[in-house]
């Protein structure tokens, strides 16, 4: 039996403030349904979606988004419309891309904003370069062996043994 459809304040998603908020919406939305997870499995499955029950129960116990594709199975099965999970898919998307960079300050020169974090990243990994170079030819300096150069001596040698007559 399909639910009818929930007031505008339960059908759209919310405002991308966090995965835990927009997650707390989805179990809002599971409880506004009545339906218990095998139902939803079912009503999924009558949609044409893959919903199995122990992933819908997972999915909401935890404060992490879904894959979209479980997501629209389980707005699918609550009775949402096209419109509202094309609306709720949306918002997914917006939280799953993160944060977006702070508006331009219009007294500050693009030139500055665009190119503060590039010292500090070019030094770290211009240390680690430093650093594996090093390395190498401290091994390099002391006749340390690969396990690939010990695994060919031990093969030569276990070959040589079972040679001998």
């Amino acid at each position: 039996m399909t639910p009818p459809m929930p007031p505008p304040a339960q059908s759209a998603p919310p405002h991308p403030a966090g995965e835990a908020a927009f997650m707390a919406e989805l179990r809002r939305l599971k409880a506004w349904s009545g339906l218990s997870y095998r139902e939803l499995e079912r009503a999924a499955a009558a949609a044409g979606e893959v919903l199995p029950y122990s992933t819908a129960a997972t999915m909401l116990r935890r404060d992490r988004l879904p894959r979209e594709a479980v997501l629209v199975a389980f707005l699918v099965a609550c009775g949402l419309d096209t419109d509202d999970t094309r609306r709720w898919v949306t918002a997914r998307r917006e939280l799953a891309a993160g944060p977006r960079p702070p508006a331009l300050i219009p007294d500050q020169p693009v030139s500055s904003v665009r190119h503060r974090w590039r010292r500090p990243r070019l030094a770290v990994v211009g240390l680690a370069a430093a650093a594996a170079v090093l390395v190498g030819a401290g091994a390099a300096a002391t006749g340390a062996t690969t396990v690939q150069e010990e695994q060919q001596t031990e093969a030569q040698q276990t070959v040589g043994i079972a040679q001998r007559p």
